[in-house]
């Protein structure tokens, strides 16, 4: 039996060494090349069995590289790495035929098994070719949660199942039901999208699936529902929950027929319609409550997508800012702000309970209120200077006692003097941070004299250079 083989392209010395002992250690020989500007020769020299490739190079790119491979070589899988992981990048990868997307830094077990995965599925997989798409940034992030939906959105560009997008009130539900649509085989034709909550209940049938002339008081002409406008493309039903019960057994019916009648109408209407649908509710308790039917909650759970709270993708606080922030002073035709490190970092331990939205709004609201280019702590709104982090208030009493216990465990001494000068400082800094310095002041809210202060700085300064001795 021959020996399985691996090429391996990237310009990273340290990635390739890496895999090139991975591989080793799982009896499959690599080949290793730091770039390449023919493939196919490369191809025809070794005759892999698999290719994983990175996706910024010199010479041909990953992308390239891929297409090249689709043309010529559609049965050889090839998977795809990169360290400037988005959206982007994952389904211009998985619609130009990757077998896998891997965003780096990577598991190695996690790389091997994919491999081997790819190795495999290589002796028997003839993949079409599928033209790259072009470049449309919708979503941003680096967060773990936010790779795994990049790579399964990828996964559904070439798919045309029904899916149901959950997550709380802010985290970008539309965006993911565009994203859905732009990648699919769709993106040529309408995306129509209702939110359920935001129109009157005795208006939802008429806007779903249209009226007829003289079908009720007031139909002066006829009407085309959302199903009719979205025919040929995408429609996104958001907060489906709050759909009335009675039309859900409508919307069933055209989940699964295809067809429907128009409020008062006679003939039956034919679409050919991609619903996606979305929630902040859990869709189990109200099928348990009987409020949303089990039937349709099945017909529209085929793929489920869930979303990431901001504060659970917190490490993409910054860029996600950068962005809404130059966005804003595009569209205000004023220069771009930028966040002080400071702010990052106070802004970063917040709840966020508005997520993405309340972000972009403070970032837009910054942009306009901010008195200069650099946003400082101070400069942040009201509203989230007295914001509780994300640690509750009440529990620093806990959080404290639990300190001192591990400081008395480990058998240290003078622990209530560094607590007290930790103390001291953290007072003294927030203080005079709230008083923009003005020592008078920073006193005063303290409940102590001015000297108090300065003589609590000068110890904490005596202490600091004599530990660094």
């Amino acid at each position: 039996m021959n020996q399985e083989k691996l090429l391996i392209i990237d310009d990273d010395d340290s990635i390739r060494w890496v895999l090139e002992k991975a591989v080793g250690r799982e009896n499959i020989q690599a080949v290793s090349v730091e770039g390449t500007d023919d493939i196919l020769k490369l191809i025809e020299q070794h005759q892999p069995d698999a290719v994983i490739s990175d996706i910024r190079m010199s010479g041909l790119d990953g992308l390239a590289i891929l297409e090249q491979l689709q043309e010529n070589h559609p049965r050889l899988p090839v998977i795809i790495m990169t360290a400037h992981s988005d959206l982007d990048t994952a389904v211009a990868a998985f619609k130009g035929g990757a077998f896998e997307y891997l965003p780096k830094p990577f598991d190695i077990k996690e790389a091997i098994t994919v491999i081997r995965r790819a190795i495999n599925q290589g002796k028997k997989d003839n993949r079409q070719t599928i033209k790259k798409i072009t470049k449309v940034t919708e979503l941003i992030g680096e967060a773990p949660a936010m790779q795994q939906l990049f790579r399964a959105l990828g996964r559904l560009s070439r798919s045309e199942a029904t899916v149901l997008i959950n997550g709380e009130s802010g985290t970008g539900k539309e965006l993911v039901a565009k994203a859905l649509h732009r990648y699919s085989q769709r993106s040529k034709q309408p995306f129509i999208a209702l939110n359920m909550a935001a129109i009157p209940k005795e208006l939802v049938e008429s806007e779903l699936f249209g009226h007829e002339k003289g079908a009720f008081t007031g139909a002066n002409k006829q009407h085309s529902g959302k199903f009719e406008q979205a025919n040929g493309g995408t429609l996104f039903l958001d907060e489906i929950g709050d759909m009335p019960l009675e039309i859900q057994t409508r919307l069933l019916r055209v989940l699964a027929d295809g067809e429907f009648y128009r409020i008062g109408g006679h003939h039956s209407v034919k679409v050919d319609v991609r619903v996606v649908a979305a929630t902040h509710q859990n869709l189990v308790s109200q099928v348990e409550e009987g409020i949303f039917r089990e039937d349709l909650y099945h017909r529209l759970n085929v793929i489920k997508l869930q979303l990431p709270r901001l504060a659970d993708r917190i490490v993409d606080l910054p860029i996600l800012a950068e962005h809404f922030l130059q966005e804003a002073a595009k569209e205000l035709g004023v220069s771009r702000k930028i966040l002080m490190p400071d702010t990052i970092e106070f802004m970063s331990n917040l709840d966020w309970p508005g997520n993405i939205r309340q972000l972009e709004n403070v970032c837009r609201w910054l942009t306009v209120m901010a008195s200069g280019n650099e946003i400082h702590r101070l400069d942040l709104p009201d509203d989230l200077q007295t914001r509780t982090n994300k640690t509750p208030s009440s529990d620093w009493q806990q959080l404290f006692r639990q300190w001192i216990r591990v400081k008395l465990h480990e058998g240290e001494t003078d622990i209530a003097q560094d607590a007290q000068t930790c103390v001291d400082k953290i007072l003294i800094d927030e203080a005079l941070l709230a008083t923009h310095g003005h020592k008078q002041k920073a006193a005063k809210q303290l409940g102590w004299g001015r000297n108090t202060l300065s003589r609590k700085q000068s110890e904490h300064l005596h202490q600091k250079r004599k530990s660094k001795h």
